[in-house]
């Protein structure tokens, strides 16, 4: 990280300070009413703002609390450690973690050299930044939005370990740096960076742990980066053999977390990464069909005329 901007996050706060000074707890006034266990927008965001920075406040034990936002933490330097609905979650230095509004948070003290910064978003934020990912519907990409936008979701966190991924480094960095100095045209400077961000993390998905229902969220992520990766020919009896799974227990349960059939996924991916290739490539029609995974042209055109209402060479043309 640039070191004029780390020299910045280090300075002790005025909060920071009176821990030093003999403050035993957190000051609940910061943060949430008296009587409430839930970190108040209201109390961090400026009036009017969707998103907003803090530092993380060092020498302090955060008891058990939640978010009326959503809540992204970038380890700047050191580590620290969080207990999320049970889970003990260390962040070591350059990593993300993604806090869902059901999320119970409880934070173990930092020291003087363990700085974070704690993103303070609201949901709707993500609104435009989520555009930038592009047309072509992406499962994992919907995966994680839900994540994010759904107060009721499963997935309580997302723990992204990606402090060698360098563009990833460089996109917070400047999210930090906007955010810091109040840059003209920010909001949409903010967005953009975040629509970036987005589009770096759907490429590093190997690299996330998720939280709350662990293994089932890891398995349908597992699932669902096998369709991204190979839905040209990719069988799930192939994921069964590499898992060391029963097929028949694998299929259940594929259809028991998304409410459809594996075959209904891949077919989705398949189509819409067709539909994609007709408006970015010259490729024919039966080109991409086979590219795609279909061999029966006659069966692709009428399953992407059931998806889309038209035929592929009226897709291609309407655009």
């Amino acid at each position: 990280m640039n070191v004029k901007i780390l020299d910045q996050l280090k300075r002790i706060t005025p909060e920071e300070q009176d821990i030093l000074d003999g403050r035993t707890q957190i000051n609940k006034e910061l943060y949430m009413d008296s009587s409430s266990s839930v970190i108040d927008n209201r109390k961090l965001l400026e009036s009017g703002k969707l998103i907003q920075i803090r530092t993380h406040t060092r020498f302090v034990h955060f008891p058990k609390h939640t978010h009326n936002y959503v809540e992204v933490i970038y380890m700047c330097q050191g580590a620290t450690t969080h207990i999320i609905n049970g889970d003990q979650v260390k962040l070591q230095q350059g990593e993300l973690l993604f806090l869902n509004q059901n999320a119970t948070q409880e934070i173990l003290p930092a020291g003087a050299d363990d700085i974070a910064v704690n993103f303070i978003i609201l949901p709707e934020f993500f609104d435009q930044a989520l555009l930038m990912i592009g047309e072509e519907e992406n499962l994992i990409r919907e995966f994680i939005i839900g994540c994010l936008r759904s107060e009721e979701d499963k997935v309580s966190f997302l723990h992204f370990k990606v402090a060698e991924i360098l563009p990833i480094q460089n996109l917070v960095e400047n999210l930090i740096w906007t955010l810091m100095n109040n840059q003209q045209n920010n909001v949409r400077l903010n967005q953009v960076t975040m629509g970036l961000l987005f589009l770096q993390l759907m490429n590093h998905t190997d690299k996330v742990t998720v939280g709350k229902d662990r293994f089932e969220q890891e398995l349908l992520l597992t699932v669902l980066r096998f369709i991204e990766e190979h839905y040209k020919e990719g069988n799930l009896s192939d994921l069964a053999q590499e898992l060391h799974y029963n097929l028949y227990w694998l299929s259940r349960m594929v259809k028991r977390m998304t409410g459809k059939t594996y075959t209904e996924l891949l077919q989705t991916k398949r189509l819409n990464q067709a539909a994609y290739l007709l408006h970015s490539t010259k490729l024919s029609v039966a080109d991409i069909g086979l590219a795609v995974g279909y061999d029966n042209l006659s069966y692709f055109h009428r399953i992407f005329r059931e998806k889309f209402g038209l035929s592929p060479k009226e897709y291609r043309n309407c655009k």
